[in-house]
């Protein structure tokens, strides 16, 4: 049986970052598929916006404009 992989606390912030990001997408108009297919193809622009320190909010008005 495999191991369980441990993520490590700034991962798993960045997870819950992102989840968050997604329910404001949702909220903006987009799917939940929408919204996690964005986040996926665009999870390095994602990454720099979260280390930026915007808010899940924030960057997801970013990514509707």
């Amino acid at each position: 049986m495999a191991k369980k992989e441990e993520l490590d606390e700034e991962t798993l912030a960045f997870i819950q970052w992102c989840t968050e990001v997604e329910g404001f997408l949702v909220t903006g108009g987009a799917t939940v598929r929408q919204a996690q297919d964005h986040i996926e193809e665009q999870i390095e622009w994602f990454m720099d916006q979260f280390y930026d320190g915007l808010t899940p909010e924030q960057a997801a008005k970013e990514a509707l404009a």
